[in-house]
């Protein structure tokens, strides 16, 4: 059996972090691609496969999810929503150039869909590192995600209920990456 320190998959998703300064170069549509099929071949249950990818690359439109964003998340009740949005130079997709949101069908949310759409998610994520490409899962774009004309705007398919994003892009900042100690007790055996 392979030790950690020899087993790729387990050296990847130990070195695996937010990343949250990105260059602007894109990522090659080969990469994307590749991040993609890593979702689309996430655990699924029944083989329900309820998700759905926008990927959203366009200047413009990054510009405004960031600063509607920002305006929901300033009125939004989370005090550390609320702080990070009166930082003038806080962008909520931290200027990554590739965004994925993350769409779950809502006729599958009662059919663990959403736990799909979090396993294909973190798939994606484990896939960017493994191609030293950073990445950062968006929860708190999901303020402007949930609203009905947003999500149309968008271009989110009917059916679909938009859950979260993951930011994309090159590193801008290359840092070892060390993960924070883990308590390794929260295990128990029932043999």
């Amino acid at each position: 059996m392979k030790s950690i320190e020899t087993n790729e998959v387990l050296k990847v998703i130990k070195s695996r972090r937010s990343v949250r300064f990105y260059k602007q170069e894109q990522i090659s549509q080969a990469e994307l691609d590749l991040i993609i099929e890593a979702g689309v071949y996430a655990p699924t249950a029944s083989n329900n496969q309820p998700w759905h990818f926008t990927i959203i690359q366009s200047k413009e439109m990054l510009q405004y999810i960031n600063k509607k964003s920002k305006d929901l998340m300033s009125k939004s009740g989370i005090e550390a929503a609320e702080k990070a949005a009166s930082n003038p130079n806080f962008e909520p997709t931290y200027n990554a150039p590739t965004l994925i949101i993350v769409s779950c069908r809502k006729d599958a949310t009662s059919n663990f869909g959403s736990e799909d759409c979090a396993a294909a998610t973190q798939n994606m994520l484990i896939a960017a590192e493994s191609m030293n490409i950073g990445s950062v899962w968006l929860g708190i774009v999901g303020l402007l995600f949930s609203q009905k004309e947003e999500a149309i705007k968008l271009g989110i398919p009917e059916g679909y209920q938009p859950s979260y994003g993951v930011a994309l892009g090159y590193k801008g900042k290359e840092t070892e990456q060390i993960a924070l100690k883990r308590s390794m007790d929260v295990v128990n055996y029932i043999s």
